[in-house]
Formats: C-alpha cells, structure tokens, sequence
C-alpha cells in the first residue's frame, strides 16, 4: 500500500504525524486505544514521528536517469549530438 508519492520535495509535519498514526493503528489492530493504553499509543505515535523525520533527514535521493531535470536534458542532448557526429 502506498501511502504518498514515492518522492516528493516536502514532507510537511501533518504528513509525518498522519503516518505515524496510520502505522500505530495498523500494527496495534486499534483506531482509538482504550483509556488504559492511551499513553503507550501517543508514545508510540511519537516515536514513529521521530523515526520518520530521521529517515527523511538522511535519506540520500538521486533523480532517475529518466527524470526531466535541466541536467538530464542536457547530458540527453550532449548523448545526441555525439551520436550524430556532431560535438
């Protein structure tokens, strides 16, 4: 299951919390913790959060080789060029 496109420039903090709060209900098997385990799910929520945040912290993301970028067109367009001969 996707949960957001699979890169996007800015993950707002809604979007983290959001997730974290999906995947707490998910692994617990409850959409609202009973009054005895609220302390423990918010704890997990915010532990999630913080892991989410860390990974996007250092997550190294390179641009697929079919990605329109301004770089990827140019190094198309020099490929093309040494293709037909020219420089």
């Amino acid at each position: 299951m996707t949960l957001r496109e699979p890169f996007v420039e800015e993950v707002t903090e809604a979007d983290i919390q959001a997730a974290a709060l999906q995947y707490v209900r998910k692994i617990s098997g409850f959409r609202t913790p009973a009054a005895h385990n609220a302390d423990a799910f918010d704890a997990a929520v915010a532990a999630v959060a913080d892991a989410t945040r860390t990974l996007l912290e250092e997550l190294v993301v390179r641009p697929s080789p079919n990605a329109d970028t301004p770089e990827v067109r140019r190094e198309k367009a020099r490929q093309a060029r040494i293709a037909s001969g020219r420089r």
